[in-house]
């Protein structure tokens, strides 16, 4: 993948640097030397656009930080998957600065919406974002291998297996049941 680097005289670069640095340094949890890498280097991300990729998600819906990784991880695909060390720190400079609201819950997670503040900030970037999304979007339609969605249930298959018949004992009728799942699961595969 190949994604654009901006550089300062290019239209929407100063929406990128209209926030301070985060909790640790970096500017938008990012790392000092400018945006995110996925696996192979690419870049993913350019300074400040995972702000405004989060800023758009929670214009969609209100979110928690989980489901901002989760969305991220879809839409970008491939080798990239956003740390909570990276989005955690953003949601939080959103809400300094009252881009976002967050309600607590009795269970301790944080919901994120987006304020009127953020969404006049957004609407006034609203190029920026689009040309954000419409990249992303085109890196991921390029990229090869199975969807990130279908990685991630390949894996889940694979540790409830471990999990279930390390952890307790089975009976023959049982792994007889497993067997069949995994098997009716191969089935509706093939024949999508």
């Amino acid at each position: 993948m190949f994604f654009r680097h901006f550089h300062r005289h290019e239209p929407g670069h100063a929406a990128r640097d209209d926030f301070g640095r985060g909790r640790h340094g970096g500017m938008d949890g990012h790392h000092r030397r400018g945006g995110f890498r996925g696996r192979d280097s690419e870049r993913v991300f350019e300074h400040g656009d995972l702000r405004l990729v989060i800023m758009a998600l929670l214009k969609e819906k209100p979110r928690y930080g989980y489901e901002i990784i989760k969305d991220l991880e879809e839409r970008v695909g491939g080798g990239y998957s956003p740390s909570p060390g990276v989005v955690y720190p953003t949601l939080t400079l959103l809400e300094e600065v009252g881009h976002a609201t967050v309600t607590d819950e009795h269970s301790g997670r944080r919901l994120y919406t987006l304020s009127a503040e953020g969404l006049a900030f957004l609407e006034a970037n609203r190029t920026l974002v689009d040309a954000i999304l419409a990249r992303v979007s085109e890196a991921n339609s390029s990229r090869r291998g199975p969807p990130l969605s279908v990685m991630r249930a390949m894996e889940n298959l694979g540790v409830a297996l471990r999990l279930r018949l390390r952890g307790r004992p089975t009976t023959d009728e049982q792994i007889r049941i497993i067997a069949a799942a995994i098997d009716a699961a191969a089935k509706a595969v093939e024949e999508s």
